[in-house]
């Protein structure tokens, strides 16, 4: 069996989806959209989906594909969902 070391914990992972939920909720309040409004925009049928993924509930992440119509329909680029927010 390999024994291979280990890249990431959980709680780094868990930090990292929590870091650019943040940054998405942030961008989608200061362009005051609604939950609905960005989840029809991103392709979703209901605000249910991506008001988990907003708020880090029930194991939900934003994939890539999401991130990309986000910072499209937000206007930034894709980095600023990875920022550190202080």
């Amino acid at each position: 069996m390999l024994n291979l070391p280990e890249i990431a914990t959980e709680e780094e992972i868990n930090i990292f989806f929590e870091q650019i939920s943040r940054n998405v909720k942030r961008l989608r309040i200061e362009r005051k959209f609604s939950q609905l409004e960005v989840a029809l925009s991103i392709g979703q049928k209901s605000s249910g989906f991506y008001a988990n993924t907003e708020n880090n509930a029930h194991n939900k992440h934003f994939n890539l594909v999401h991130l990309y119509k986000l910072s499209k329909l937000f206007e930034v680029s894709i980095e600023e969902f990875f920022k550190e927010i202080k």
